[in-house]
């Protein structure tokens, strides 16, 4: 009897341990994805947190721009919410900056559409329209960043911090739309 419950306790012990180290196919997919972004760590942590599907390069890239859109969209929202505090200066920037993070999060939603509707025929005008938006996104967080080059304190490198992290995501996912055209 101690014999039989010793084995049903060391075959269920095997079967949770290699559940547990059973790897998911789209952790393997991010890791291999990411290895060479511009910024890995910060590409296999954004999409390892990801909800959706992402089993697939085409996925994974449009699961990158959804998390820039997300994050651009979040650092619109805390622009738009200092500029009730700031001086006249400040609020200028601020102002310039919600309007180009607005931009590119209107350049990352087409991004989003262009990928998901990829064709056969058109694919590779479809990828130079992905591309430039994004790299246009790129282009608008930097802008953003240059309007506080002459504002010094907290505010400035509170904005610094969000759009960096805005730009690293959005670099991400531009370089995995340019893995799409070479897969």
């Amino acid at each position: 009897m101690a014999a039989c419950i010793f084995l049903t306790i060391s075959i269920l012990t095997i079967i949770t341990l290699a559940s547990s180290t059973t790897v998911n196919p789209s952790s393997d997919l991010v890791r291999s994805s990411c290895q060479h972004a511009t910024f890995p760590k910060v590409c296999i942590h954004t999409l390892s947190l990801y909800k959706g599907p992402a089993t697939t390069p085409r996925e994974l890239a449009q699961a990158a721009i959804k998390v820039s859109i997300s994050r651009a969209t979040k650092a619109s929202e805390y622009l738009s919410g200092l500029q009730k505090e700031a001086d006249r200066r400040e609020k200028g920037a601020l102002k310039d900056c919600t309007s180009q993070i607005a931009d590119s999060v209107d350049d990352l939603r087409k991004t989003l559409s262009e990928l998901k509707d990829l064709k056969r025929g058109t694919f590779r005008w479809q990828m130079s329209n992905a591309k430039t938006w994004v790299s246009a996104a790129l282009t608008n967080e930097d802008t953003c960043l240059d309007g506080f080059k002459e504002i010094e304190g907290q505010v400035r490198s509170d904005i610094k911090r969000k759009i960096t992290n805005v730009a690293k995501v959005t670099s991400n996912a531009l370089y995995l739309i340019n893995r799409l055209d070479h897969a």
